[in-house]
């Protein structure tokens, strides 16, 4: 076994080498990539990413890449295509490939099949001098000088650049799709993420209890209040509006000067103008709002301004959305 005192060294040395590559990639951003992207854009049918060896890989990863931000696209095995998947190919698809050399056997065969049917070729390539860069559409460069492998030879440096171009193309077709992060939730719905884009206020209320007081209710009876309804917070009401907030904290601060508690009624020592959200508001937008305020609950109003429940920074991380 090596030295293992080189293990850091090897570990910066390579992602400073595919850095520099994929930095380089920018300068073969050309008129040939802003034709491919308008095309695919334009294009009625779907887009079909097509490669064999570490290409195949990863030409999933940005099947996966498109179909979550709006671009409709299917994966087909360069080696399997020429077996019978060639059907996966309709009538209005663009088919990507990817290649390193591009000039594989699997690939020769495949274009020009490909092209008999009328479908349109966008190449990513490491050799736009090649059999696929000279007889694609629309050639795509991602030549990189050499492999991040010591012999030069295991794909690492050439797939994570293959990589980053479909990445840009999947970005430059969601900017002019005006692809947001309500799309984007429609096709992620699942996990923690899903849930920063999905929930909303209304979904965390449901299950809360709702405390109020009314401006002249006694501290008494603001204790109560607060205490049943297990929230740390009451909203004051007024003629069924919001006009303040008391917090158990602002218990704590009145018991702190006096004990005498029947002199003061709710309005008393309720925080005016108390921070609110809207019920249809999204869930993230509750967290924002806490955060940028270092306040632990915000009162909850509908489309008639009315009080209807509290969102609470314990709700949001039960969650997972904190």
């Amino acid at each position: 076994m090596k030295d293992k005192s080189n293990i850091i060294a090897n570990a910066k040395r390579t992602i400073l080498a595919e850095s520099e590559a994929i930095a380089n990639l920018a300068n073969f951003i050309d008129t040939a990539f802003e034709k491919a992207v308008t095309y695919i854009y334009k294009s009625k049918g779907r887009v079909i990413v097509t490669g064999i060896g570490k290409s195949a890989n990863i030409a999933t990863k940005i099947v996966a890449t498109f179909n979550s931000t709006g671009t409709p696209a299917v994966f087909m095995h360069a080696a399997d295509a020429i077996h019978g998947d060639l059907g996966t190919v309709l009538k209005d698809d663009v088919v990507i490939c990817i290649s390193k050399s591009g000039n594989t056997p699997e690939i020769k065969v495949l274009v020009p099949l490909i092209k008999n049917y009328g479908n349109k070729i966008i190449a990513i390539t490491g050799n736009v001098d090649s059999f696929l860069g000279k007889s694609a559409d629309f050639a795509l460069n991602t030549f990189v000088e050499k492999e991040a492998c010591p012999n030069n030879l295991a794909p690492t440096t050439s797939t994570t650049a293959q990589l980053v171009m479909g990445d840009a193309l999947a970005v430059c077709l969601l900017e002019l799709k005006g692809f947001t992060s309500k799309d984007f939730a429609k096709y992620h719905p699942g996990g923690a993420l899903g849930k920063r884009l999905y929930l909303r206020v209304s979904d965390l209320i449901k299950n809360n209890q709702l405390p109020k007081v009314l401006e002249n209710d006694s501290i008494a009876q603001v204790i109560i209040e607060i205490s049943e309804k297990r929230l740390g917070v009451t909203a004051v009401l007024k003629d069924d509006k919001i006009v303040g907030i008391i917090t158990d904290g602002d218990i704590r601060r009145m018991l702190s000067k006096t004990t005498e508690i029947n002199n003061f009624k709710a309005k008393d020592i309720m925080g005016k103008d108390p921070k609110s959200i809207h019920k249809d508001a999204m869930a993230i937008e509750a967290l924002d709002t806490l955060e940028n305020n270092s306040i632990t609950q915000i009162l909850v109003k509908d489309d008639n301004n009315k009080y209807v429940g509290v969102v609470h920074l314990h709700d949001l991380i039960k969650e997972g959305i904190f």
